[in-house]
């Protein structure tokens, strides 16, 4: 069975009395779509607190009109466009120092403002940065501009400003374009849980609802079913997490 690796950790955990936490991160909303919704329901149906990063410039009263009664969610700022200014030779990148230090960090202030007006207290001062990356020297701006904590993919790094990442992406973005194979991501993230101290401290799950496909979906039901109410398992959300990370 494909989540074998991670029940007999999380028994092995709620044996010993320990408990791990993850979060859930979905990135690229701008409206509301099918897609969207059925993650909203599935989300809503397991108890399992969402952030949802709202690429700014295209975000409107639309999302914000659908999402406000779902108390269970949470909005970051995905950038402010999703717009690549990295040649073509280097990976995707909006916020880099290819353009000037300081329009980068006006985009940012502007869509922190517009988001905060937009959803007034599902909002969250977490920047997510389109694809994951962002030059350390506009990291050393983002606190004068509200920032307080920084998400980007993969292990934490030094930075000016707290970080809360994710971990395990769903999605095979190299290869078939789909949903990456069941067992592969049970086995990631409880080898994640057993390698790190506490039980991995915690574990970010990535998603990107509107490149779902049919096996996408089917793991993030199986990863609830098998998590949401486990004694070993917490779902935390980012705002949460945000108020236990140091400074």
């Amino acid at each position: 069975m494909t989540a074998i690796s991670l029940r007999e950790t999380l028994d092995e955990f709620a044996s010993q009395g320990k408990s791990v936490d993850l979060w859930l991160r979905d990135d690229d909303a701008i409206e509301p779509t099918a897609a969207l919704e059925k993650l909203v329901r599935l989300t809503q149906q397991y108890a399992v607190p969402l952030t949802l990063a709202v690429i700014p410039e295209y975000a409107g009263e639309r999302l914000a009109t659908y999402l406000r009664d779902y108390r269970h969610i949470d909005v970051a700022v995905h950038g402010w466009s999703h717009r690549n200014y990295a040649a073509e030779t280097e990976k995707k990148r909006e916020l880099g120092l290819h353009r000037p230090k300081e329009i980068v960090l006006s985009e940012l202030s502007d869509g922190f403002e517009k988001l905060h007006d937009l959803y007034s207290n599902q909002f969250i001062s977490m920047l997510v940065p389109p694809w994951n990356r962002i030059d350390d020297g506009i990291v050393d701006g983002l606190p004068d501009i509200g920032y307080q904590t920084l998400s980007v993919f993969g292990r934490n790094k030094p930075a000016s400003l707290p970080l809360l990442n994710t971990h395990i992406d769903l999605m095979d973005w190299h290869g078939t374009g789909g949903g990456r194979p069941h067992h592969a991501l049970f086995e990631e993230i409880a080898t994640r849980l057993r390698s790190e101290p506490h039980g991995g401290s915690i574990t970010g799950i990535l998603t990107h609802h509107l490149v779902h496909d049919e096996s996408a979906w089917a793991f993030l039901e199986k990863l609830f079913e098998l998590t949401a109410n486990h004694p070993a398992c917490n779902w935390r959300a980012s705002r949460q997490l945000m108020a236990t990370l140091s400074p």
